[in-house]
């Protein structure tokens, strides 16, 4: 599984979780604000959207949430702030549920999905 991300300057991460059916490129100006202000700013086109591998299969909060907590290891994020919208603050409230908060400062959920979409086995 391909996750394709944009990931700009330096200082502390911003992840930005986008909704659905969006991609990255919707949070290009909260990218471009953060980025003036000194903060490394991420976003990713979640698995089946914009450049990321097009499957039709995964599409659930532990996929996507999976699918986060490996892009934060492979970037190394520490100290990150997620914010995400729709879809992408259940995925981010699933990320904490599953996978804790050791690489987060902050969460910001925007119009999430409500929590019985956030549920997680694990």
């Amino acid at each position: 599984m391909d996750i394709y991300y944009k990931d700009w300057g330096k200082g502390q991460p911003i992840v930005f979780s986008h909704g659905w059916p969006l991609s990255a490129d919707d949070w290009d100006t909260q990218m471009l604000f953060f980025l003036k202000h000194g903060y490394r700013v991420i976003a990713h086109d979640r698995r089946g959207h914009g450049r990321s591998t097009q499957t039709s299969s995964g599409h659930d909060m532990d996929h996507y949430a999976d699918d986060l907590a490996a892009l934060t290891a492979h970037l190394d994020l520490k100290d990150a702030v997620h914010v995400g919208h729709s879809t992408g603050g259940g995925e981010v409230a699933h990320y904490l549920g599953r996978h804790g908060e050791s690489r987060v400062a902050q969460a910001a959920l925007i119009s999430a999905v409500p929590p019985l979409m956030v549920k997680t086995e694990k």
